[in-house]
């Protein structure tokens, strides 16, 4: 997949895991989608390298998501002990 494929499915992974995680984090839409973009490319090199599925793959997409809420949990967190 290329880099701006992996962008733009990292648009809609990240308003996709907004939309699944539940609560208020008051993210706004582009930390949101950013979270989504870093998932990812981070779930889809981290599986080309780790040889779990190939570009293109749907499990590409659902590590992506998985990666994606993963990052808004983390950033919820951090946000609720800052604040």
């Amino acid at each position: 997949m290329s880099i701006i494929g992996t962008l733009f499915i990292g648009l809609i992974v990240g308003l996709l895991a907004r939309w699944l995680k539940p609560g208020n984090d008051k993210l706004g839409l582009i930390l949101t989608t950013v979270l989504g973009i870093a998932g990812s490319f981070f779930a889809t090199y981290a599986g080309k390298f780790l040889g779990l599925y190939q570009p293109g793959d749907a499990a590409g997409f659902i590590g992506a998501l998985i990666g994606a809420i993963v990052l808004l949990y983390i950033v919820s967190a951090i946000k609720a002990k800052q604040g």
